[in-house]
């Protein structure tokens, strides 16, 4: 079963990158929603997370805050 990633990013975000590089390494698919581009999606994201910080990831509805590669991993089946 494919795992349904989405990461959530700004422009400036060092920790974001990161987590780009962390799934790619691991080969892992995922599509990217920029809530500096997207203020529609920035707004959604405060709403059902409470967070205002990224990077944030959704992995199969669950929410992983930060940069975790344990977390991440532990998510991803």
């Amino acid at each position: 079963m494919e795992n349904k990633v989405t990461v959530y990013t700004t422009n400036t975000c060092p920790y974001c990158v990161m987590v780009k590089n962390f799934l790619d390494e691991k080969g892992v698919p995922y599509e990217e929603v920029n809530v500096q581009l997207d203020s529609d999606a920035g707004q959604k994201l405060v709403e059902t997370t409470g967070q205002m910080g990224v990077p944030q990831i959704n992995i199969n509805g669950e929410w992983v805050l930060g940069f975790d590669p344990d977390s991440i991993t532990e998510k991803l089946k």
